[in-house]
């Protein structure tokens, strides 16, 4: 019999963790698209004009907060899912053959999640944070040629760091593993797998896995080579 949670049987658990991950895959394309509005190369007015929509817009502000649901949601979620799982099995087989049966990132989903929540609290803690006026704000970085919070300023001195670099670049590896196994088990999950479609979507999970990731390491590693100004 399935064990009852939080969010009832190990099946809605698994539901729960795929429409929480697609909703947040959603959040990445937009916020992967809004920051690679640096690449423009104009002194960050393009990328400082959506940043201001972004934090200015009520709608926005509101999904903002689904959005942290949705990330507490999955993260709960998958944590217990990884103890159900460990409490199954508590005792490894001593000739397991894992690699035979899956990927060790398929395994390691517990570990590469926990990762990238660490990543995810640097990351809101240098730019969330300050621009929402939680702690500090972007007065100290003056305003851009058009007038606006200069959120770009931050970036630039953010990445700066060469050790602030490598901790992003190694979030987006980790963001890598998981989107490779997470983007496909996530239709696995919500029962929306055919063999007619399946190596469409895995096709589709392993670019968006590459592109996403590549992009994002892409902006600390390009501002920091001054690249980008």
């Amino acid at each position: 019999m399935a064990r009852q949670g939080l969010f009832g049987s190990s099946l809605i658990k698994k539901y729960w963790m795929a429409l929480t991950g697609l909703f947040l895959i959603g959040f990445l394309v937009a916020h992967a698209t809004i920051n690679a509005m640096i690449f423009f190369n104009d002194g960050g007015i393009t990328f400082n004009e959506w940043a201001h929509f972004m934090g200015t817009n009520l709608i926005i502000r509101t999904v903002e907060l689904v959005l942290f649901a949705g990330l507490i949601l999955h993260v709960v979620d998958g944590l217990m899912l990884w103890r159900q799982n460990r409490a199954a099995r508590p005792v490894d087989y001593a000739f397991a053959k894992h690699n035979a049966n899956s990927k060790w990132y398929s395994r390691s989903m517990g570990i590469l999640g926990t990762l990238i929540l660490l990543f995810l609290i640097v990351h809101l803690w240098h730019f969330w944070v300050p621009s929402r006026n939680i702690v500090g704000s972007l007065e100290p970085y003056g305003s851009d040629a058009a007038g606006r919070e200069n959120l770009f300023a931050l970036m630039v001195q953010v990445f700066s760091n060469p050790a602030v670099v490598v901790v992003y670049v190694l979030g987006c590896f980790s963001l890598f593993w998981h989107l490779l196994h997470g983007f496909k088990s996530a239709f696995q999950s919500l029962g929306l797998n055919h063999r007619k479609y399946n190596g469409f979507i895995a096709f589709c999970g392993a670019a968006f896995s590459i592109i996403v990731p590549v992009l994002f390491a892409a902006m600390p590693v390009s501002m920091y080579l001054g690249w980008i100004k």
